[in-house]
């Protein structure tokens, strides 16, 4: 029986202000959120949320960008190109290295915003993101500090972990897509477990479900390019942990089956400014209630300090 349920936080506690940034030749949709009766005038520490492999603004991000905005924090979500409110094509393509460049130009465009102290920013980067949040830490000292769960630091790793023959058959159609011209072949992103996706363990289809029923009006589109899998087992960010020189909060699932948690890998390169905290969990339980509060205890606590 699944016991989980998604923390419904209203988005009417917040004040969003939408916005534009140019990344990649694409135009990019982003959304400020900050406490409802804030001042225009008034500064904010803030958080740069970086989402993960399918993620969307608001797509089981949500709870945590309120409950920030709720602890008084300005915090900014965005879509990368060709991903949700966002141009750009090929629509649902996933480059680790061109997403890092994004959340690059992201955070440089939340430095901009009139209520946000650009000297008091936070990387927050789940899953996929966590990836590229490790990737940004190491070129932004200037920054308060970063956190990342459930963290994809192995594409190699996270190949291994899926079934090998739901794996050979992704990847022909990675390389199909690569050399077929027109338009991309698609591939569910999310489904239900034994069904085919680039993700269905963990109960992650569930997941989206609960998170996009809490808010209606947001929409998905469950495809990703075939070819995005095929960067995957290059993209190892744990090898530039040992180059972060920001405080680093890190919570690992041990029960991750989508992205398994390298711990030995990060317990090798034995960086001091990363804190990791491991908790028993999937890779999807971090959003869901009954874990949620205590991931974001962990988190409040982080930023708090």
């Amino acid at each position: 029986m699944n016991t989980r349920r998604y923390p419904n936080i209203p988005l009417e506690r917040a004040r969003a202000i939408k916005s534009t940034f140019t990344a990649e030749g694409a135009l990019c949709a982003a959304t400020l959120y900050v406490p409802k009766d804030t001042p225009p005038d008034q500064q904010l520490p803030a958080i740069l949320m970086v989402g993960g492999w399918g993620s969307v603004q608001m797509a089981l991000t949500s709870s945590f960008t309120l409950s920030f905005v709720d602890a008084g924090f300005a915090v900014m979500e965005f879509d990368y190109p060709g991903w949700g409110d966002s141009g750009g094509f090929p629509r649902q393509g996933i480059n680790p290295w061109r997403r890092t460049r994004v959340a690059d130009t992201a955070l440089a465009h939340l430095k901009s915003q009139q209520q946000v102290l650009a000297h008091d920013i936070t990387l927050w980067g789940t899953s996929f993101g966590g990836g590229h949040v490790v990737d940004l830490a190491t070129q932004h000292p200037e920054l308060k500090g970063a956190i990342v769960q459930v963290p994809m630091l192995d594409g190699l790793a996270a190949m291994f972990a899926t079934p090998i023959g739901r794996l050979s058959k992704m990847v022909a159609l990675g390389l199909l897509d690569l050399i077929k011209p027109g338009a991309p072949i698609h591939v569910p992103t999310l489904s239900r477990e034994g069904e085919f996706s680039t993700m269905d363990r963990d109960g992650g289809l569930q997941a989206l479900e609960a998170a996009l029923a809490a808010h209606p009006d947001h929409k998905y589109d469950n495809r990703v390019a075939a070819r995005s899998v095929l960067p995957l087992p290059l993209y190892r960010p744990w090898v530039r942990l040992k180059d972060v020189k920001i405080p680093m909060l890190m919570i690992g699932a041990t029960g991750d089956t989508v992205a398994p948690f390298v711990s030995d890998k990060v317990k090798r390169v034995g960086n001091p400014n990363v804190q990791v905290i491991e908790v028993a969990a999937n890779h999807f339980d971090p959003y869901f209630d009954p874990l949620f509060p205590e991931m974001l205890a962990h988190q409040l606590k982080f930023l708090r300090r």
